[in-house]
């Protein structure tokens, strides 16, 4: 089945516009796929269109070209011009920026999984000529679509445990997904990693990716991650900049504008995809047997307030030096919105931090605390604390954030 991307209405009208598109995101989340949706729009619109994948030999052959000679082809080549994997390209942005400075009416969407060479390009010679969007796996509402015939009663055990990789959809059992789940992070570690890390560290990189899945949602130490992989703390750091560059992880830091006993330089891990995170633990027990179900949940909403984020957004989590936490701080034009996750609640009783934060930050819009089985309202000290389950909390909380 083909599922429709929240992000294609948006990348679809940029189609009209002279800027490049680049549109970045990890290995398997559907860049190819998307592009090719818009290479045929273009194409059925009556648009000279052509497609280069550089990571097919052929087509990189005929980007091995003088910087001069290159602009020359592609100035010549179509009205649109899709370019898959575009990292591989030599001087891309110089070209690319040659191309718009020119004022030829070429539209250029370009696709990139490494981060670490692309940033430079953007952020050297393309500013002002770039549009830049960021694809995720399936969010959850993209991946509910597979169950709009059969109901949705499965779908949160499957994404929990295989994530939101759209490649998963066309695999049907256990062990055909687990298989394909191997062999995206054996590509990853191969073609992605390989040439950023020393051969003789690949070993100690591959034990930080397990002790990162395994300490998921949990504060993390440079230093105390050093001494168990046998790196120096400069190292893992390092390491771990490369995650987030590929972007496999995504940092989470700390809160904190006003009290001195907030912990400011504490970060929590988060992976891209849970199935990626199940598989570097070796664990795809059901859901509901599992002893980690909580860092489960916690992550399934992270990876769904990603797609919520706006330019002015950040995610931020609290935590002071008596042990008081708050999962989530979700920030929009720097006011706060708190939201706490559980896996099972008995009441709808007001999580312990929540008074403490929203007292110290009066400004704070609310609260949410999203669990498996809950929905309701409380209210503290006139905030509204919103209880919702895991298939209903990210509309709701589209709707609040939208009003602050």
């Amino acid at each position: 089945m083909t599922i429709k991307r929240d992000i294609y209405p948006l990348l679809s009208a940029e189609l009209n516009s002279r800027e490049i598109s680049i549109l970045l995101g990890a290995r398997q989340v559907g860049k190819t796929f998307l592009l090719r949706q818009l290479y045929k729009k273009a194409v059925d619109s009556g648009l000279k269109a052509v497609y280069y994948n550089l990571e097919l030999p052929a087509d990189l052959r005929l980007f091995n070209r003088a910087d001069s000679e290159m602009y020359g082809f592609l100035a010549s080549a179509g009205e649109v011009i899709f370019i898959d994997e575009f990292h591989y390209m030599k001087n891309a942005s110089k070209i690319f920026k040659m191309l718009f400075d020119g004022g030829r009416k070429i539209k250029i969407y370009a696709s990139g999984s490494s981060a670490l060479e692309i940033h430079r390009h953007l952020k050297e010679s393309l500013a002002g000529r770039r549009l830049v969007s960021k694809l995720l796996p399936l969010s959850y509402n993209e991946f509910l679509q597979k169950y709009k015939a059969g109901g949705a009663g499965a779908a949160f055990g499957e994404y929990a445990l295989y994530g939101g990789l759209p490649g998963m959809l066309k695999l049907k059992s256990a062990d055909e997904k687990i298989r394909a789940l191997n062999e995206i992070l054996e590509t990853y570690i191969q073609k992605d990693v390989k040439s950023l890390v020393k051969e003789e560290n690949i070993r100690a990189f591959n034990s930080l990716l397990y002790l990162l899945a395994e300490n998921q949602g949990s504060l993390i130490s440079e230093h105390g991650l050093s001494r168990e992989v046998g790196l120096t703390a400069a190292t893992v750091n390092r390491h771990i900049s490369i995650l987030e560059k590929t972007y496999v992880c995504y940092p989470v830091c700390s809160y904190a504008k006003k009290l001195g006993n907030e912990l400011k330089k504490s970060k929590k891990i988060y992976f891209y995809d849970l199935g990626v995170r199940n598989m570097l633990v070796k664990d795809f027990s059901p859901y509901s047997a599992r002893q980690d179900k909580g860092v489960l949940a916690e992550t399934f909403v992270f990876l769904q307030l990603l797609s919520l984020l706006k330019p002015n957004m950040e995610i931020k989590f609290w935590r002071n030096k008596a042990g008081s936490e708050i999962d989530f701080v979700i920030l929009k034009n720097r006011k706060p919105f708190i939201l706490e996750v559980k896996a099972v609640l008995s009441a709808m009783n007001l999580p312990g931090a929540f008074p403490a934060f929203i007292n110290h930050y009066p400004e704070t819009k609310g609260g949410m605390v999203v669990s498996g089985n809950l929905d309701g309202t409380v209210e503290y000290n006139g905030k509204e604390i919103v209880f919702s389950t895991f298939d209903k909390f990210l509309g709701l909380l589209e709707n609040k954030l939208s009003r602050m």
